[in-house]
């Protein structure tokens, strides 16, 4: 019997065992300040910090965007989830729809023709419109807003994280490198460890320019993300706005029914009762 076995590159695999073996001795000696180490220049340095200042800052804006939308983490959590797996998500009942449910049967059970009974069901319907409002602003939020950010982190962030571990291979490497060409004793083993050496140089140098070309994008996604903000405050302010509509016209509609001047002294005389 036959059997397919993958084609291993010992010879691959032993190196890279190696340069494994050699990072980690050089990242232990620079730890124990026994060997000294490649600094990245200022530019890069600043480039990184803001890299990680933009990420930190960013992950929190999308979690505390999203606490607001949805106070409640189970279905922050459930949601996530039906976007993973590329499902729609389930609809739910918000707390406004609940109360504005509870609102309408207990006007009918009151009766519709008192008052009171009338005054409940409009609240409720006020309510529900109140819901689908708060529905639209949630979804148009995440379009605008969240997800744009959701998506330059799990992009363009986690490329310039990869890039970065990358960079801190070859400088490792390089650094290594530079340790065996001042240890070799001979001259042969001087010229194989020079030569090495200007090869782990120029992937070093070659890994640094293309990690800085992704760091100094983020000044563009930055410019991308102030455009989302404002489409995320119009959003907000559009929300509002359908929301004092509503309750106006439920002010309106209560103030044509008999009972609503009695709730309005009474309301007058908790509220001087309440600052006495």
């Amino acid at each position: 019997m036959n059997i397919n076995l993958p084609n291993f590159n010992v010879k691959n695999l032993v190196k890279e065992a190696g340069s494994t073996i050699s990072r980690v001795v050089q990242l232990t000696e620079e730890k124990l300040g026994t060997t000294e180490r490649t600094e990245y220049d200022l530019h890069f340095q600043n480039l990184a910090e803001r890299a990680d200042v933009t990420k930190t800052w960013t992950e929190k804006l999308v979690r505390d965007t999203e606490s607001v939308l949805i106070p409640n983490p189970q279905n922050r959590v459930e949601d996530f989830i039906f976007e993973k797996i590329e499902k729609s998500k389930p609809k739910r009942l918000s707390n406004l729809e609940h109360l504005a449910l509870d609102m309408i049967e207990a006007g009918g059970d009151f009766g519709q023709d008192l008052p009171y009974g009338q005054a409940l069901i409009k609240a409720g319907q006020a309510e529900q419109k109140l819901g689908q409002c708060e529905h639209d602003f949630i979804a148009t939020s995440g379009i605008c807003f969240t997800q744009p950010l959701r998506k330059f982190l799990d992009g363009e962030m986690k490329t310039i994280g990869k890039e970065r571990g990358i960079l801190e291979s070859k400088r490792l490497d390089l650094d290594a490198c530079k340790n065996r060409v001042k240890k070799a004793r001979s001259m042969l083993g001087q010229q194989s460890a020079e030569r090495d050496l200007r090869v782990a140089q120029a992937e070093f140098d070659r890994q640094s320019e293309i990690t800085k070309l992704l760091l100094d994008g983020i000044s563009t996604s930055q410019a991308s993300h102030l455009r989302h903000l404002h489409a995320f405050i119009q959003t907000q302010v559009r929300y509002y706005k359908q929301c004092g509509d509503v309750m106006e016209q439920l002010q309106r509609e209560l103030a044509k029914l008999s009972l609503w001047p009695n709730a309005r002294r009474l309301t007058r005389t908790i509220c001087t009762e309440s600052r006495a």
